[in-house]
């Protein structure tokens, strides 16, 4: 009976110590070297199990964005009840918002209710938001009052199209981060998204993220090619032999007007802060035509991305079902399998001719 006693004793002492041993190791992995005894980061396991804590460090510095008004809360805050359902309520990605006002309190406590992720507000810097001191503004004024084209009459668009151009990656509360999801307000996502985009596109060496590819509406662009040919002319040098300028270009060497709808793109930032996309916004800037014309973002990113990137290096994410106001992208069979829900004869961006030519281009 002692014996047994004397066994059962020696049993529970070393399952004490066995369990404090394994406490001991497991603290070592989280709080020392980050890595398992098979060389696999936390954030791999993170990664395979899919989720993040709202405070924890994530395995890339990453963040959804928007430049929003206070005006814009309710369509905003569907866009976020979205997204969190479909997707960062697992993940927890921070958001970092923008606007060239203060965001009231009742913004920010509206958009705070709805994750628990992260949350950031900022204003835009002066600089950044309105005219150049190179710009002729009766020229400008007068573009904007003889336009018949969508958004044409509208100088704040104009004030945007040029912000998300060239400055949006450059505001300190973007200043650190690797990469971005851009988002708007009054926008759908229909698929449930099992996996970290930022971390695919990482992994993969992908530099731009695109979901759907419309034609540009020509009065909106029409000298943006010819300034296009005239910085390829002068800056030989920086495109490579391998980019994809095909998907803008014809064999005519005519602009194609294609273009990624920048509403919804994730990129690694690196690319719009490298020399060659810096030099072709400056050139782009100095030329005017955000205000004497209507140069959008969209075909502004899109023939960077074709003039510096080979094909290689960018993604469709086909895999995900999203819709903007006016066009939509479904994925193939979700009315009747997987976990997108959406027909994808309403969804039907995937049939564009841009989106075509998009997978014919090597």
């Amino acid at each position: 009976m002692i014996t047994s006693r004397r066994v059962v004793a020696a049993a529970k002492f070393f399952g004490i110590l066995a369990v404090l041993g394994l406490l001991v190791h497991m603290g070592t992995i989280l709080f020392s070297t980050r890595y398992n005894t098979n060389g696999q980061s936390i954030f791999e396991i993170a990664h395979a199990t899919g989720t993040y804590a709202p405070n924890s460090e994530k395995p890339v510095k990453a963040a959804l964005v928007a430049l929003v008004r206070n005006d814009d809360l309710y369509g905003l805050r569907k866009t976020i009840r979205e997204l969190e359902d479909r997707w960062n309520r697992k993940y927890n990605y921070p958001y970092i918002f923008l606007n060239d006002k203060p965001f009231s309190e009742k913004f920010m406590s509206g958009v705070r209710d709805l994750t628990n992720a992260r949350v950031e507000f900022g204003t835009l810097e002066p600089d950044t938001w309105g005219y150049p001191e190179w710009i002729d503004q009766n020229k400008a004024k007068h573009e904007r009052e003889t336009s018949t084209y969508i958004k044409g009459r509208s100088e704040s668009y104009r004030f945007m199209c040029r912000f998300q151009s060239g400055f949006v990656f450059k505001h300190p509360l973007l200043q650190d981060l690797e990469y971005y999801w851009r988002i708007e307000p009054d926008v759908h996502y229909f698929c449930d998204i099992d996996y970290d985009p930022f971390v695919y596109m990482k992994k993969n060496n992908l530099k731009y993220g695109w979901n759907i590819a419309p034609s540009e509406y020509e009065p909106t662009v029409r000298t943006l090619w010819n300034s296009t040919q005239e910085f390829m002319n002068k800056n030989p040098d920086m495109i490579p032999s391998n980019s994809m300028i095909d998907w803008v270009r014809d064999s005519n060497n005519q602009y194609t007007r294609c273009h990624f709808w920048s509403n919804f793109e994730i990129v690694d930032l690196s690319f719009y802060r490298s020399k060659e996309y810096q030099a072709y916004f400056d050139f782009l800037d100095h030329a005017g035509g955000f205000f004497y014309e209507r140069w959008g973002d969209a075909p502004v990113h899109s023939i960077a991305v074709s003039m510096f990137l080979p094909k290689s290096q960018v993604h469709y994410f086909d895999d995900i079902g999203y819709y903007h106001p006016a066009m939509s992208h479904c994925p193939d069979g979700s009315k009747e399998r997987g976990k997108c829900v959406c027909d994808p004869k309403e969804g039907w961006a995937n049939g564009f001719t841009c989106a075509k030519r998009w997978r014919q281009i090597s």
